[in-house]
């Protein structure tokens, strides 16, 4: 392993940004400190003028392999995440066969060891019958991030809507549980009002059919049960102005029992955005009006919405193109979350530092992520440099996705990511890759 030597940069760690030199050996963080000489061969890198983060840590994506892989692969999204400084990711259940058994989760997990550039984990999957190898996940608890539970309408017989299953794994489950909160009698009810309309349905329709109180009802009722049984639960992509209501930030987030996501494009698309990306935007749950857009940007900066994620899902342009009933819902977004929420960094909206709080830090802490998420010396090396000075246009040429399309494709984002590295290896510089080293299974401190 060669070791590094990153010299006058700014650090932005756990709540300040101040000038430093760091040093990787082996991996690790060896020493962080303002002036570091080092005896014998060491690669110097100028951090002048540049800015140093932790690597994010994305707690929702949708790689699509196996079963799926004409969408993408690991390979291709992992690359495409540490181009734009996610330096580990998590993995959703929902692909070809859904991973509902323990075997099938190794499956992934040897796919990965084999051809992500990133660090990884995996949920495990639930339906309304596999409780048994759900609740075997408990042996796993140091290995694998979580228990998903698609509390609303998905694929694959992914939907888990038998109250007396829910009510077992919520009870049985020793693993954080990560629900998708959707509440499917409501969405078919509001499909089947718009249809009896007669009028041709468009993604316009998307917030309507998948509606505020759809999100909610289901939200309330994930946390019931997880009151009910203490359970560790963490509701992903929160969409409305109402959830807001089932969080708290009375408490530091080590001892939340529930905690809570928002994605990058529910902070930056709203519904009026239907108009000109029509179907590129349709996602589950749904982009909405924009007075949850400013509540969503008040409970992340309140602290009732704990993490930022992405919840990546490609799709091929082909199926974004049918008619809005078909065309597949999910957005790619991994390899450009970071450089977004720095353009609202850069307009004010929020802090560098509690970007990163909100990307690294407090994704490490919800699931016990050992030795990553922060700039410490003894942890792993999980580092991305970033230049505010220097723009990225996203083009055609430039997205790495294997979809090869973006939502944000013409958008200028005001920084770029001029390295970074993955428990010490320089994986991309300048955006040329070493794929000579592959990211490491994430161990969590549970």
């Amino acid at each position: 392993m060669r070791r590094y030597l990153i010299k006058n940069v700014q650090l932005v760690n756990e709540g300040n940004t101040r000038p430093t030199d760091i040093l990787l050996t082996d991996g690790i963080i060896e020493r962080i400190d303002p002036q570091i000489n080092v005896k014998g061969a060491v690669t110097e890198i100028k951090g002048e003028g540049l800015h140093l983060m932790p690597g994010a840590i994305d707690d929702q994506v949708h790689f699509r392999e196996p079963g799926l892989t004409h969408k993408a692969t690991i390979y291709t999204e992992a690359k495409a995440a540490v181009a734009g400084g996610v330096t580990s990711f998590m993995e959703m259940p929902n692909t070809k066969p859904p991973v509902f058994t323990q075997e099938l989760l190794e499956d992934k997990y040897a796919i990965a060891a084999k051809h992500s550039l990133a660090n990884y984990s995996f949920f495990m999957g639930t339906s309304n019958d596999n409780l048994e190898d759900v609740l075997r996940t408990n042996d796993k608890k140091d290995r694998v991030a979580g228990i998903k539970i698609f509390m609303g309408s998905s694929t694959g017989g992914l939907l888990v809507d038998n109250p007396l299953s829910l009510e077992h794994i919520f009870a049985g489950s020793e693993l954080l549980i990560a629900t998708h909160c959707e509440d499917e009698r409501i969405i078919h009810r509001n499909l089947a009002a718009l249809q009896a309309t007669g009028r041709p349905l468009t993604a316009a329709d998307h917030p309507i059919i998948r509606s505020a109180e759809a999100c909610f009802e289901s939200s309330f009722y994930a946390v019931q049960l997880a009151k009910k049984h203490d359970s560790r639960l963490h509701i992903l992509h929160i969409t409305t102005e109402r959830e807001l209501q089932l969080f708290s930030n009375m408490l530091p987030l080590r001892e939340k029992r529930i905690t809570a996501e928002v994605c990058v494009h529910h902070l930056h698309f709203t519904a009026d955005d239907y108009a000109t990306l029509g179907n590129l935007i349709k996602c589950n749950p749904a982009i909405k009006a924009a007075s949850n857009k400013a509540a969503l940007w008040e409970g992340l900066l309140d602290d009732r919405l704990d993490i930022i994620a992405t919840d990546h899902a490609p799709h091929t342009w082909a199926e974004k193109q049918e008619d809005y009933l078909h065309a597949h819902a999910g957005l790619p977004l991994v390899q450009h979350s970071v450089l977004l929420m720095l353009r609202y960094v850069k307009a004010g909206k929020l802090s560098f530092e509690k970007m990163v709080e909100k990307m690294c830090h407090a994704p490490a802490i919800c699931f016990q992520v050992k030795n990553r998420g922060f700039v410490r010396e003894g942890y792993q090396a999980d580092l991305v440099l970033v230049d505010l000075q220097q723009p990225t246009t996203i083009t055609k040429e430039n997205i790495l996705y294997k979809c090869g399309w973006s939502p944000l494709e013409g958008t200028s984002l005001p920084a770029s990511i001029s390295h970074c590295f993955v428990n010490g290896h320089l994986v991309v510089a300048n955006g040329v890759f070493d794929e000579s080293q592959q990211g490491q299974r994430l161990v969590f401190d549970r």
